[in-house]
């Protein structure tokens, strides 16, 4: 199974980016097979709106059981959900670190997004 994670960075030991739609890159992790792909999300730092949305639709695309974030807006919210991805907060520490606690079983899913639209 695959999971993305919110990443600040291009690497494992980089900090989680606490953001979901305009976070800088996702780390698409693979737990089977122990290797990760980058997404750039360069096209949403920036957008006047809609960055949570096409965010969920690439975090979708990308096929994956579970998504690791800081903070989840509505409507990106609505997409995952729809698309029966959860959400998982991990607050703050490195993808390595999210991942970890992914396999420990330490994340629980959430019911419902935790920051109004917007948020930045």
């Amino acid at each position: 199974m695959k999971i993305a994670v919110t990443s600040s960075g291009d690497s494992l030991d980089s900090p989680l980016d606490p953001r979901f739609g305009r976070a800088a890159k996702f780390i698409i992790y693979d737990l089977d097979a122990e290797a990760f792909e980058v997404v750039d999300n360069a096209q949403n730092l920036n957008a006047p709106q809609g960055a949570g949305i096409q965010a969920a639709q690439h975090v979708v695309n990308a096929g994956v059981g579970g998504l690791v974030t800081g903070h989840t807006g509505p409507k990106a919210f609505k997409v995952l959900s729809a698309a029966s991805v959860p959400v998982f907060l991990a607050p703050q520490g490195s993808v390595k670190d999210a991942i970890a606690a992914w396999r420990r079983g330490d994340l629980s899913p959430i019911s419902e997004a935790d920051v109004e639209g917007h948020w930045v």
